[in-house]
């Protein structure tokens, strides 16, 4: 008679198939939960400042003229701050559902959600348990910088998934040098989303944990093979633009945009080198006080490839970040699957499995004070902002809707069960505390203040409006303090900021001028015979009468009125 195992080679079930089956049916169930919570309400709330403005407005223009991927505008003018790569993804995206806000998201939220089962795969190639994999996995899709920047219209989110790919590959690659090819690949694509110094950044990551680890590997051809395919087509877009633009691409994109960047405050864009620890404790939280443990964990088994992969991703990214000149939050993005891998490991060690249930021992270890105190903060903090929250709510506040109160509240349960739990020693913490926090951050999500940063100014859509209503005017000034580049995206065209002295010169020198100005703008300046075409969010729209149509034209009076 044929032995059961015999057997079930037969028909296939062996040990590895079925490991390789429930690995698979893992990465999709990520997946699922990451696209839902990556993928709700992106077209909800309008585009931010900045990055999301110019993102979405170059690859409009990427959209209308598509030969011009190669040598991508931005109003017309040549765009070399970053390579294309992305833009030409949410291109694609417009393509098949027009330009809105959803579209201009959708590429980043995709790419951010499959590097959530990538974190899985990382932790899969280090570690022999499956429960620190998913564990990882778990703390990094609810980690909140993750979900909020990776549902933006950035570059980051591609950059999280082509990084998790490249590390996932030069694991893999260590037992199979046809994986260095695909090292190669993610290579590239990080030099065509963000540029090569950031490539060269994460590219010296890898050398240093293979020099430490797996020295062999960087000896083999297939990898440096891998490598050269793999930057081929960003090589080739670098030597397009520097044959077109010449030295200015040089000085204006490698050498402004990248290489200053790391001496230099780019844009008034600085801060202190503990700029991003205090990122970390500002929205690191409750993860943030199991990476400590983790630490400790990663220190003690540093001979080993997952310590020794963490500890020079970690270190070697953060003190590079910190001591660049230039600092933006999501510069910190590419840290965080480190610290979601050292959380696994922590959570692990607390997470004592039975044979059948998977409770913990009947003499469980005492969970560090640290986690206790954490959770407590937070519960108190949730359950006083959520009564904030709530007295906002019902006296109307615009800026606070139900759903924000309801994520409040949930944040607060989630950590009040943490706490109880981790006083009492319950391995269910962990659970409590994934499930809680997926919870909160959909119900977040669906808000209206998942991108506070909106509330930092005037909301840019009413003004907008009027202005593609009020003008067809192809020169248009503002007295507000600072460009806004969604501003430009919503009007398809550049509004220029200027000083009351420069919009006084402006207007006086050309007939084909509109100013869009506050209230005291308008009161100090002389606009005789000027049109007032609108007036919204505290914003008015003026355009000299010989470029407004008749039917359009408004009593001058009204100028001299709104002023006074």
């Amino acid at each position: 008679m044929m032995r059961p195992q015999f057997q079930k080679r037969a028909w296939g079930f062996t040990p590895r198939s079925i490991d390789r089956a429930t690995d698979r049916a893992w990465a999709l169930a990520l997946l699922l939960a990451a696209s839902i919570l990556f993928g709700l309400h992106l077209g909800d709330v309008p585009l931010r400042d900045w990055d999301e403005g110019i993102v979405a407005q170059v690859a409009r223009e990427i959209w209308r003229y598509p030969q011009s991927w190669l040598y991508p505008t931005l109003h017309g003018a040549p765009y070399t701050n970053k390579p294309p790569l992305m833009h030409g993804f949410i291109a694609l995206a417009y393509h098949f559902g027009g330009v809105n806000e959803a579209m201009a998201r959708l590429p980043g939220a995709v790419l951010s959600a499959v590097s959530v089962p990538l974190v899985y795969g990382i932790g899969r190639e280090l570690w022999p348990r499956r429960s620190m994999a998913v564990f990882s996995a778990f703390v990094y899709l609810t980690w909140l910088p993750v979900v909020r920047h990776g549902r933006l219209a950035m570059l980051d989110g591609a950059i999280l998934c082509f990084w998790t790919l490249l590390v996932w590959w030069v694991l893999r690659s260590r037992r199979d040098l046809r994986y260095t090819l695909g090292v190669g690949f993610a290579f590239g694509a990080i030099c065509l989303t963000k540029g090569v110094m950031l490539g060269l950044l994460l590219g010296a990551i890898v050398v240093a944990f293979l020099r430490w680890d797996t020295p062999r590997l960087l000896q083999s051809p297939w990898l440096w093979g891998g490598v050269v395919l793999g930057t081929v087509p960003a090589a080739a877009w670098y030597v397009a633009q520097i044959h077109l633009y010449g030295t200015s691409f040089v000085e204006g994109n490698l050498l402004f945009q990248s290489a200053e960047r790391v001496w230099t405050s780019v844009e008034n864009n600085g801060g202190p080198p503990w700029y991003y620890l205090g990122e970390l404790l500002k929205y690191g939280f409750p993860w943030l006080a199991i990476v400590p443990y983790g630490l400790k964990l990663a220190w003690g088994d540093r001979v080993l490839s997952w310590s020794k992969l963490l500890l020079v991703w970690g270190s070697v990214y953060f003190v590079a970040v910190s001591l660049m000149g230039t600092k933006l939050p999501w510069y910190l993005l590419p840290l965080y699957p480190a610290l979601a891998l050292l959380c696994g490991v922590a959570i692990d060690r607390f997470w004592r499995e039975s044979a059948v249930t998977g409770m913990l021992d009947e003499a469980p270890k005492p969970y560090p004070k640290l986690w206790l105190g954490t959770f407590t903060l937070l519960a108190v903090g949730g359950w006083g902002g959520s009564a904030v929250f709530a007295q906002q709510y019902f006296a109307e506040a615009t800026t606070v809707d139900a759903n924000l109160v309801v994520a409040a509240i949930a944040v607060a349960t989630t950590m009040t069960l943490a706490a109880v739990l981790t006083w009492r020693r319950d391995a269910q913490v962990m659970l409590v505390l994934v499930w809680g926090l997926y919870l909160s951050l959909l119900l977040f999500v669906t808000s209206s203040q998942w991108v506070w940063e909106l509330n930092e100014d005037y909301p840019v859509k009413p003004v907008a409006a009027m202005v593609r209503q009020g003008t067809d005017a192809r020169s248009i000034y503002t007295s507000h303090p600072y460009s806004r580049p969604s501003l430009d995206f919503y009007t398809d065209r550049p509004i220029v900021r200027a000083d009351l002295e420069e919009l006084q010169q402006r207007w006086n020198q050309s007939e084909e001028t509109c100013l869009l100005l506050d209230i005291e703008a308008l009161k100090a300046l002389s606009l005789p015979n000027a049109d007032y075409r609108g007036w919204a969010e505290g914003w008015h729209l003026l355009c000299h009468p010989e470029i407004i149509e008749s039917d359009r034209v408004v009593d001058r009076g009204k100028t001299r009125e709104s002023a006074s």
